[in-house]
Order: C-alpha cells, then structure tokens, then sequence
C-alpha cells in the first residue's frame, strides 16, 4: 500500500510563528493582558479562535469575534515579520511530487488564508488534499483533520508520515495513528514529545520513513 505524506502549514511549511506571535502579542499589550512566552506558545498549531477562547476571561467587554478580527488585522501589519518558506519545504516538495507520493496539508487556519499562503509560495497545485478549520469540527489536538485526509486520500493512517512543529499537532497526528516527524522550527525539541523522530527543518528528511512493515531504518535523531 503507498506512503502518503501530510504537512501542516503554519511553521512547518512557512515561517510564520515569528508574525503570529507577535500578532498574538500586540493584542494582548493593547489590551493590558498579561502575557508570557508560554501564552504565547498556546497558540501554536491550534485554531487561532480555540486557543483565543482559553483567554477570553481576560479581556472584559470584548467577544471572541471582535478579538479575533482583531488580530487578524494585526497579521497583515507592514511592520511584522515576513513569511518564508521552511528551510528544505520546497524541494522536499518537489522531491516527493517527483516519486507521486500524494501530497496534503492538514491546518488549523481557514481555507482562504491557506490557499493564499500555498499559491504565494508556488505549491498550491502540487496538494492532492487541503484539510482546513473550516472541514473540521475538532481541530488540533484532535485527530479528525488528519483523519479525514487520510480518508480522502484512501490512505491508512499506518501508511501516512505527518510533518508537524507544534505538540498539538503531533498530539493529533499519533491520536490518528500516524508516524509523526516533529520540526523543532518554532518549539524546542523538549516540547515535542511523542514525535517519532525530530529534525530541525525539512532539509535533512530521507525518503521513504515507512517501509511495508513499519518505520524505515534510520540515523539517530539529529535534534537533542
């Protein structure tokens, strides 16, 4: 039966937790919110309105929606971070692509944003399947986004290799049954547990992972 491979998007395709988080950051200084690094963190791999709702007792007066409009303006500020593709995501794309591995992205933002995101970076054509917050009533850590593209793709999930940053992620991709590669873009290797195997980005992933009857040999992890 085929390998597929499934990728999120935020931090393990593009490099966008440096924007998000200061985006994230903004609203909670121009709302006097005290906050911290791991506030911050939160957020990471999880619908931005899931995690916003575990704050909202914070900010009196407002609703989830006005504050999330909120920091969606803040995203597109001139002045915050610019987006980049991960180190390797490209031509470990086109790598794939190349042996007809099918391809997906599994996301906790929505639809538009991803699809801009991917067309911005030239790949959006080269994803069999795109799994946003708008086809999901769970998101990250629930497993029902990686479910669901495996079953769009007739994929078992013991033949699927999940590419993830964040530890909802990976929580979601092993409740799914998957093999997990954790990248220590955004998170330290420390956060990443249950990742079954953890690189720094997407330069160094030797293909196949996943052999007829389980993982592939392979060197040790590179990341500590």
């Amino acid at each position: 039966m085929r390998t597929v491979a499934l990728f999120d998007l935020d931090g393990t395709l593009i490099n966008t937790e440096p924007r998000n988080r200061a985006a994230w950051s903004r609203l909670f200084r121009r709302h006097k919110v005290p906050h911290d690094d791991d506030t911050l963190r939160g957020f990471a791999g999880r619908p931005g309105k899931e995690a916003l709702a575990d704050h909202l007792h914070s900010f009196r007066g407002h609703t989830l929606e006005e504050l999330h409009a909120e920091v969606v303006s803040y995203s597109e500020a001139p002045d915050l971070p610019a987006v980049e593709p991960v180190a390797g995501a490209l031509d470990l794309l086109a790598r794939l692509r190349r042996q007809r591995v099918p391809l997906g992205v599994v996301t906790s933002g929505p639809r538009d944003y991803a699809r801009a995101e991917l067309a911005a970076l030239g790949v959006l054509s080269a994803f069999d399947v795109l799994i946003t917050a708008d086809d999901v009533t769970r998101g990250k850590p629930d497993p029902q986004g990686y479910l669901a593209a495996c079953a769009a793709l007739k994929a078992e999930p013991a033949r699927t290799v999940v590419f993830e940053d964040a530890p909802a992620g990976i929580s979601a991709a092993k409740s799914a049954g998957t093999f997990c590669v954790g990248l220590t873009t955004t998170q330290p290797a420390a956060s990443l547990t249950g990742a079954d195997l953890l690189l720094p980005d997407l330069t160094q992933v030797p293909w196949p992972l996943l052999t007829p009857t389980g993982p592939a040999p392979s060197e040790p992890s590179p990341v500590g």
